[in-house]
């Protein structure tokens, strides 16, 4: 059926994109201290940043990141773009929260995109949030020079997020649970 829908050679996936920005400014996390005691870690307050935005997929575990300077409906359109030309013959549904720049009017949604909109204030609904934790998790008590040096941390720990741990990480049953009864 769905075949017929979308034509010979074409999948239907389904996609999860959300963005995260990645900063200077310490990334703070639990230290183990005796009781009582305050943990204290390195920090540093500098405000340089960057967004990352991204997209995965629970049920592959495919991923795709890109890099922007700030958050909006311009550079989201570039990464819609990006992600269109990426998923080639394939059509996505692109499950997205619901920030101004993903509802903006000037949007061109590309032919094999899809936007599925989540509730609102329900960031724990998208699986993609999972992975920044994860990815910032690996990022805690580091303090970097410059937004290069950032990025290369960044490139590492995106190159350790395999396949599988994204699987393991954002593969929520009630997602399967429909992915599943909808490929019947």
């Amino acid at each position: 059926m769905l075949q017929q829908l979308f034509g010979q050679g074409k999948r239907l996936r389904y996609l999860c994109q959300d963005e995260t920005r990645l900063g200077l400014k310490t990334i703070a996390g639990r230290l183990l201290t005796a009781c009582g005691v305050k943990p204290c870690g390195p920090s540093q307050w500098q405000r340089e940043a960057f967004y990352l935005y991204g997209v995965v997929e629970p049920l592959s575990g495919f991923s795709f990141y890109y890099e922007f300077s700030h958050l909006d409906s311009l550079c989201f359109q570039h990464f819609l773009d990006l992600l269109s030309t990426e998923l080639g013959d394939d059509i996505a549904l692109l499950q997205l929260d619901r920030c101004a720049a993903h509802r903006a009017g000037t949007l061109h949604w590309p032919e094999n995109i899809i936007p599925v909109f989540q509730p609102a204030h329900s960031p724990e609904l998208n699986p993609i949030e999972r992975v920044w934790q994860a990815l910032k998790r690996q990022l805690r008590w580091q303090n970097c020079q410059s937004l290069d040096e950032l990025r290369e941390r960044v490139a590492v720990a995106l190159d350790a997020l395999t396949p599988e741990h994204i699987i393991s990480l954002t593969s929520y049953d009630f997602i399967l649970e429909v992915l599943f009864s909808a490929a019947l």
